[in-house]
């Protein structure tokens, strides 16, 4: 297995796992959107096994406040994914290590992250890979007239 930070023309791959961990989105506008956010702050690394990509996260630079953090900018992994095959082989935690890596090159002192309340199968990786618990919240919307 290889970690490296994707490139350009490894967008078709990103998104085609990235619409498999946010569910609910055309591929196009996926494509776009990471596009868009490529480089500016933002890194995606991709894991491959025997040249194929298995897996990909993505890492951002949030300057506006991160919850527990006390340094700005703080590294943030939007997202990892592995395919299914590959989990439990140590590659989330893998490249989610890249993606604080990169964050440390970038000048962060700090490495966030967060998962729905509900998502233990998240909460246990983000233990695994040495995050601790910052805070649970509740987020509340209602529509106005």
């Amino acid at each position: 297995m290889k970690i490296r930070q994707a490139q350009r023309g490894d967008i078709p791959a990103i998104s085609s796992m990235a619409l498999r961990l946010w569910s609910g989105c055309a591929r196009d506008e996926v494509e776009q959107d990471i596009a868009e956010r490529f480089g500016d702050g933002e890194a995606f690394f991709l894991a491959e096994a025997d040249g194929a990509p298995v897996g990909f996260a993505e890492v951002s630079l949030r300057h506006d406040y991160v919850e527990g953090s006390e340094t700005s900018p703080v590294g943030y992994l939007e997202g990892v994914f592995v395919e299914e095959a590959y989990r439990r082989r140590g590659i989330a935690k893998a490249l989610a290590a890249s993606c604080e890596q990169w964050a440390a090159s970038e000048g962060c002192r700090e490495f966030a992250s967060d998962c729905r309340i509900e998502n233990d199968t998240s909460r246990l990786f983000h233990t695994a890979a040495g995050f601790t618990e910052a805070s649970r919240i509740i987020c509340f919307i209602k529509t106005i007239s």
